[in-house]
């Protein structure tokens, strides 16, 4: 990890969920939330203007969806790293998730054990697929 504290956005339409992800890093003085919010235009907003080296993202968001706030963002800012964090475990909602530009993808039953090691990979350059996730390895692209 850098020397220099990490830049999160939360985003969840959820704020008691946005609470837990605060308390699950809390403990870890290099990451460091910079914002939350609980739709997906906000977060392509805050995300403009903050500029964060990594957004927490749902994939169920009201006004804008996760998956196109995603890939609205990564136009906006390539370098910043994007990590789903979401109840859907379905096959096509991840690997769809995962196309929008994203690095990785964690269940939230999985956040408590899998968070941690998502973030440090996804911002290591790695891709990250909750255990819980089941990606067919023959089906898709």
């Amino acid at each position: 990890m850098p020397v220099s504290a990490v830049r999160i956005l939360v985003v969840d339409d959820f704020a008691a969920w946005r609470q837990s992800v605060r308390s699950m890093l809390q403990s870890y003085a290099e990451l460091q939330i910079i914002g939350e919010t609980g739709d997906g235009e906000a977060a392509v907003r805050q995300a403009a203007e903050m500029r964060p080296d990594l957004i927490l993202l749902d994939v169920s968001l009201p006004r804008l969806n996760g998956i196109e706030a995603a890939k609205q963002i990564q136009k906006l800012l390539p370098t910043t790293a994007i990590l789903f964090l979401s109840m859907n475990h379905h096959q096509e909602v991840v690997r769809t998730a995962l196309n929008s530009g994203a690095h990785g993808y964690v269940l939230k039953a999985d956040a408590q054990n899998e968070l941690r090691p998502a973030i440090e990979a996804v911002l290591q350059g790695k891709k990250f697929v909750s255990s819980g996730v089941r990606l067919d390895k023959g089906e898709g692209r």
